[in-house]
């Protein structure tokens, strides 16, 4: 019986392909060995190869280590080619800042891919069933999924990772062990209500059972399979506004604004999945929350605001784009001063730029053609000597509407925090004349009573 069910998915959803190689995950446990021994019958029908992968996670001792040995009696006694590894998972969380939970599924994934190359597989096979489909969605909703998590874990996967068990139930796992005199291993640490899975498992879903629908389990993945279907079509669109709006790079995503900001909020939101998916490989972790909160950042109010998404994502607010990424931007402070000649040049290092200065009578500077890197002030206005440097707190230029503030200024023209301090700002005893190539001082324009100009050009190194 539970062999047909198993065939039926497969044929179902294309799981499995004449002459595919697939590294099956073998905890030891009823569901790794149940996959194990279906996959093993099937190996003729499908002309497949397998090869069974165990993680010795060293969180229970001497039991961990009976387990390694069981999983590798199972396979010689099957003919099925295995590997073995230890590691010491609980270090290595603690040195990465993970979860327990976290860090295991990301050592174990590590070593499935490395037994995929060594063994030339395309497919990984992993045991969940019906029972972790209706506990995986129970923990998205009390997370605040949305209809991506509702779907609840994929069939196949575009990493080639397969669950042929996805609809069978674990009582029918169990019986399958015990017909086939198969003694897989129990892990107790899963029959103690000490993480959130083990409590949805052994408390909520047997009391929702008891006092609201015998059939919850069914009743749950019978949901998900249905919204899939709506799932997958909404997918689809935002997958083509994705690779439309949206600049790639290997480890960030560039969604240009003004393309996504009228979206639906449904494809806002698989964009960003899609944008975090591109980064990682895969969305584990996150949640419908920091999707809300990257949303959130489109707004004009939050132009330079940062947050930190899950497993090392970062999310920046840009003039015209949210970037995603895995690297951090640090705001380097620039600092640089230099005195510059009424007649000559400077060279800013800090910045590739050249500042050249021309001191010419109003009759020559009006008979110049203008450009927009050259500016032109009133040579008797300017006190004292000239200095360009960038901003320092309190630097303050007169404008046509008043005076305002530096910073004022750049938050008015939106130019980003980190880009601050490398905008000349050009001084003289009495205050700024210049700021950048954004503003100039209206103390030292030309007037009908200008006789002598100060040209200044910026030009890139």
């Amino acid at each position: 019986m539970i062999l047909e069910k198993v065939l039926s998915t497969i044929n179902k959803y294309s799981l499995i392909n004449n002459g595919d190689k697939i590294v099956i995950g073998v905890s030891g446990g009823p569901d790794s060995i149940c996959l194990l021994h279906i996959l093993n019958r099937l190996k003729e029908k499908f002309d497949i190869e397998i090869y069974a992968a165990h993680l010795n996670h060293q969180l229970r001792g001497i039991e961990a280590q009976k387990d390694a040995l069981y999983v590798s009696q199972i396979c010689e006694e099957m003919g099925v080619t295995y590997f073995i590894k230890s590691i010491d998972v609980a270090k290595y969380c603690n040195e990465n800042s993970l979860s327990i939970e976290e860090g295991a599924r990301k050592l174990r994934y590590e070593m499935f891919d490395e037994i995929r190359l060594k063994t030339n597989s395309n497919k990984i096979a992993i045991g969940h069933n019906l029972n972790d489909q209706a506990e995986t969605i129970l923990m998205r909703v009390m997370r605040g999924t949305g209809l991506q998590g509702l779907r609840g874990i994929e069939y196949i996967r575009d990493n080639g990772i397969i669950r042929p068990l996805l609809d069978i139930n674990r009582t029918e796992i169990e019986n399958y062990c015990e017909e086939n005199d198969l003694n897989p291993r129990i892990d107790k640490s899963n029959l103690e209500s000490i993480y959130t899975r083990n409590k949805v498992r052994l408390e909520l879903i047997p009391y929702m059972k008891d006092n609201f629908n015998t059939n919850v389990i069914e009743s749950i993945v019978r949901m998900s399979n249905g919204l899939r279907h709506d799932s997958d079509y909404i997918e689809e669109e935002a997958k083509i506004k994705f690779k439309k709006i949206c600049n790639l790079n290997s480890n960030d995503v560039e969604i240009k604004l003004k393309d996504y900001i009228n979206l639906h909020i449904a494809i806002k939101t698989r964009i960003i999945r899609n944008s975090i998916k591109h980064i990682l490989g895969d969305t584990n972790f996150l949640d419908q929350k920091h999707i809300e909160d990257v949303i959130d950042l489109e707004n004009q109010n939050k132009i330079n605001k940062t947050i930190m998404l899950p497993r090392g994502v970062f999310a920046y607010r840009k003039q015209d784009i949210i970037l995603l990424t895995t690297k951090e931007i640090v705001n380097k402070e620039i600092e640089f001063c230099y005195n510059i000649p009424s007649n000559g040049f400077v060279k800013i290092k800090e910045l590739n730029l050249i500042i050249e200065t021309q001191k010419m009578s109003i009759d020559r500077y009006n008979s110049l053609k203008n450009d927009k890197w050259s500016k032109g002030f009133d040579f008797n206005k300017v006190k004292g000597g000239l200095v360009v440097r960038n901003r320092k707190q309190g630097d303050k230029i007169k404008l046509a509407g008043g005076t305002k503030k530096l910073k004022d200024l750049f938050i008015d023209l939106k130019i980003p925090r980190e880009d601050r301090d490398k905008v000349p700002v050009m001084i003289d005893e009495q205050g700024v004349l210049l700021v950048g190539d954004y503003r100039v001082s209206e103390n030292y324009k030309i007037d009908s009573q200008t006789k002598e100009v100060l040209k200044i050009s910026f030009k890139k190194l």
